[in-house]
């Protein structure tokens, strides 16, 4: 895959994942929307994983995060904080979050 078809589906990539954390799934749960995503991630990561696919699961993974965090910060108009001692990474982790 050339660097051009790369950045493509990366980007169609990230608004897949747009989508599936817009602000229309405020309402979701998350445990429900990580199941979702994590489906979505192992279906996409088994369909790019030709080549050197090192780079692109790092990208899309830190993505996921990013959308998830603030995900869960939109949900209240209180801000959302993880349990004490734990950082944002590691609460989606045991949320069940996969990562490529």
């Amino acid at each position: 895959m050339n660097p051009d078809e790369q950045a493509k589906a990366l980007a169609r990539e990230r608004e897949a994942l747009r989508q599936m954390t817009g602000l229309e799934q405020c309402h979701t749960p998350l445990p429900e929307l990580t199941k979702t995503i994590n489906r979505h991630l192992r279906g996409w990561g088994k369909y790019f994983s030709l080549g050197y696919p090192r780079k692109a699961y790092r990208q899309i993974n830190s993505y996921v995060r990013q959308r998830l965090t603030y995900h869960l910060q939109r949900r209240s108009q209180r801000g959302y904080r993880p349990p004490a001692g734990t950082s944002f990474y590691e609460h989606l982790s045991r949320m069940g979050l996969i990562s490529l």
